[in-house]
């Protein structure tokens, strides 16, 4: 009997922390993040990366993959803060990675995540292909699949044309701390 419920309690604290423990902090990094144009997983339709933060103060690019249990933790973390900011110029844009598009809309759905998202890649083959894998290593994230994985653009300091939007940015390379985000956003975003 006690070792049915010693086992019982280990089941329950490994499923309690799944997903939780690739906590990241926010940090300055160099890296050499591009412009890009993507296809909107609702829609279809393009989004163009530098159109999209037109008008904001601060956009966080959210990179994820549907199946991530630590995405799936991350997710409602990411809508509180767009819900707390966006009247005061955030914007968050997610870009899906390594699924089919259909999981990424369904994903969305279920969590119930009204930012917009995009994809650059929809299957698992393409992880060390895709720019995200780059901008990950670039930045010294060392794990596997990176998800999820966050940067933050301030647009007033974004070039102003060509491909390259900047040269060092704001990243998160595991999960973000809710805490922590809401004090680099509430700061960035003149006051909590």
């Amino acid at each position: 009997m006690r070792f049915i419920f010693t086992g019982l309690i280990v089941v329950v604290l490994a499923a309690a922390s799944f997903g939780q423990g690739e906590q990241a902090p926010i940090i300055e990094k160099d890296v050499v993040y591009k412009d890009w144009s993507y296809k909107n997983v609702a829609s279809g339709e393009n989004v163009n990366l530098r159109e999209f933060t037109k008008g904001k103060k601060l956009v966080l690019v959210a990179y994820y993959a549907p199946w991530c249990p630590n995405w799936k933790v991350n997710a409602p973390i990411i809508q509180r803060l767009y819900d707390k900011y966006k009247a005061k110029g955030l914007g968050v844009i997610g870009v899906g990675e390594y699924d089919p598009v259909e999981s990424m809309k369904t994903n969305f759905e279920a969590l119930k995540l009204t930012f917009p998202s995009v994809y650059e890649s929809d299957t698992r083959a393409a992880k060390q292909t895709s720019l995200h894998y780059k901008y990950r290593k670039a930045t010294g994230d060392a794990r596997g699949w990176g998800s999820p994985w966050y940067l933050f653009l301030m647009p007033s300091k974004m070039e102003k044309s060509g491909d390259v939007l900047t040269k060092k940015a704001f990243v998160v390379n595991g999960e973000i701390v809710e805490e922590e985000a809401g004090k680099f956003i509430g700061e960035r975003l003149g006051g909590r």
